[in-house]
């Protein structure tokens, strides 16, 4: 859910999520507030009631938003076409992760991605902008607050994107080999690759030796030294 769903085409068009998405191990849909108003301007921002600087997101156009998200999600869960689905079964779906993009939120993680993987089917992301969203939407879906790191950015797209990426690479087929996950093996945080040597500025870089020994228990080793 994103005031602003262009802000994804480039990561989503190239690389791995491309050809997930292409192979149907993902799918993403977009739900615009914006698409969930009357006015003519397709206006969803107000001042914050107590004041302060900025725009606050309003609620209603956002709880339509997530709204039409879980009905389609029901719709296909039952493989139905056209049919109603009453509001108290759509406001709850087990299948289904409410995240709450918020700089104050719990610390997503590698742990995080693979238990809401296994756990959840479907995952709507809520991204904030401006001052961020009326807090009544909190109240009226169940979903928690999650925070991608220390900071505060502009809107939630960012974080959005690093959790869709994130939890993606735990989805069976999108890395191809599932050795390609880091965190199931001893992964360096260095990494070498041919030519052996290189020269830059009269200088020589080499690799390191251990790397080109055969030696596989000396470079496990190696690795998890620096893991």
């Amino acid at each position: 859910m994103t005031l602003f769903p262009k802000a994804f085409d480039s990561y989503l068009s190239e690389s791995i999520l491309k050809r997930a998405i292409e192979d149907k191990k993902i799918k993403v849909n977009f739900y615009n507030p914006r698409d969930f108003v009357e006015n003519k301007w397709r206006r969803v921002d107000r001042p914050p009631y107590g004041g302060g600087p900025g725009l606050v997101v309003e609620a209603l156009p956002v709880v339509m938003a997530i709204e039409e998200a879980l009905r389609r999600i029901k719709i296909q869960d039952l493989r139905i076409k056209n049919r109603t689905i009453p509001k108290s079964r759509i406001l709850n779906i087990k299948s289904t992760k409410i995240i709450f993009l918020s700089p104050s939120g719990n610390h997503f993680n590698n742990e995080y991605a693979r238990k809401a993987t296994k756990k959840y089917k479907n995952i709507i992301l809520v991204c904030g902008r401006y001052e961020g969203i009326d807090a009544r939407v909190k109240k009226v879906f169940k979903m928690e607050e999650v925070s991608v790191g220390p900071f505060v950015l502009t809107g939630g797209e960012l974080p959005a994107m690093i959790i869709m990426d994130a939890v993606s690479r735990q989805v069976k087929g999108v890395l191809g080999n599932i050795d390609s996950l880091e965190e199931r093996r001893v992964a360096s945080s260095d990494v070498y690759t041919r030519p052996e040597i290189f020269k830059y500025k009269k200088k020589s870089y080499r690799v390191p030796k251990v790397l080109l020994s055969g030696h596989k228990m000396r470079i496990e080793e190696w690795k998890r030294k620096r893991a």
